[in-house]
Formats: C-alpha cells, structure tokens, sequence
C-alpha cells in the first residue's frame, strides 16, 4: 500500500475516534423550525460527512419520511425534541437499510414511545441514551478491528515476485476494501433477516396499548 493510501487511512480511523452521538443534553428543549433542524444536524454530524459539501439531511428528505410515515408530523410546523431522536436513528439506517426496512423498524418506535416522555417510565430520550450509551466501546471495537484488517491486508501478495511495488500496493489496498466490503455484507445481510423476522404489528393497536400503558404509569 502506497504512503498516501496509508496516511489517507490512518487519518479516516483518526476521524472515526473524534466521531460521537448526540447527546441528548446537546439537543435543545425547544421545538424547531425545518431550517433550525437541518443545520443542527449539519453541525453535529460534520465529522460523518465524506465531502465537505455534503448534506446530513436536507428538507426533501425529512418531508419524505413523514410522507412515509416513519417520521410523525411537525407540530405547527415545528419538530421536537423526539423528532430529533428519530431523525438522528434515521440518517444511520439510510445508509445501508431501505425505506421499507427503516419503516419496519421504527413504526413500532414511533407508535409505542413517541410523545411519552413525560407519561410512561420509557419514552424517547430513555430508548435513544440507552442505545448510544453503547457507542463508545463498540467505536474501540471497531478501530482494534479495522487495525487488524489492515495488518493481515498488508500481509497479501508479498509472494508475487513479477509485481511491481506499485501493482502490489493497490492489491493491498483492494485486499482491504473486500475485507471491509464482507463484514459490511454480513451485518447487513444479518439484519436484514432479523428485521424479516420481527412480528408485523397492528398499528391502532399498538398505539392502543401505549395510551393504555401510558396512562397506567401516570395513575
């Protein structure tokens, strides 16, 4: 592999250390406007961007996922602070999951939590703290990971003594990219199959049962 795909990886996994969630504090309590949403998510997920002229999500994309039903409407044209919560799920589904996929996964969200935070014991800010509280140690996971892909990548073709150096360099450099390629197939592939074996869910239903629940608590 070649100095500048070796510095251009080595300043990828120096990125990825610097990448964290949103705290839930970080977040502000008071409802915004489209505008006010799509620059806050800019701002905070800078770090996930390829390009610097890349957009987190922009104003079709969230108006997209409420017509799709996965994203509950604005309030007088104002989002919440769980609205944020479920955009924020939403724009790490979207890269490797399908509408319908990230539909299927979060209309049980949405209908069970959204808009319970102040009457159940479990609302949107307990289910997104308790799922990002995990981050940190999967990042350290990840970075050990991707060291030790790369280590064994570097191992490749040194066997191929009609190469030249050049030609052996990009071998590496594509013996990385199909590691990195065939662990992204399997997680993906894995839960594509659980999200194919969750239970299809009533909507009235649920949302039922949540008022019901709901009202339980607050008694």
């Amino acid at each position: 592999m070649d100095n500048a795909t070796e510095e251009s990886i080595m300043d990828i996994i120096g990125k990825l250390k610097k990448i964290d969630y949103i705290n839930p504090e970080d977040i502000p309590n008071i409802d915004l406007y489209m505008d006010q949403v799509t620059t806050f998510m800019d701002e905070h997920l800078a770090a996930c961007k390829r390009l610097d002229d890349d957009k987190i999500l922009t104003k079709t994309m969230i108006n997209n996922y409420t017509k799709n039903d996965f994203l509950p409407p604005p309030v007088k044209k104002k989002y919440s602070k769980e609205h944020m919560y479920l955009l924020i799920f939403i724009y790490y589904f979207k890269n490797i999951l399908s509408i319908s996929d990230i539909q299927r996964i979060l209309n049980p969200i949405t209908d069970k939590y959204f808009g319970t935070d102040k009457e159940s014991s479990v609302g949107m800010t307990d289910i997104y703290s308790e799922v990002f509280s995990l981050e940190s140690e999967e990042t350290k996971n990840l970075l050990k990971d991707l060291a030790r892909k790369y280590s064994i990548s570097q191992k490749t073709f040194l066997d191929c003594e009609d190469l030249s150096e050049k030609d052996r360099e990009f071998l590496q450099t594509f013996a990385f990219i199909c590691e990195l390629s065939f662990d992204v197939y399997i997680k993906k592939t894995l839960i594509e199959k659980i999200i194919d074996s969750l239970p299809q869910e009533d909507k009235k239903e649920s949302k039922k049962d949540a008022k019901k629940e709901a009202k339980k608590t607050k008694k």
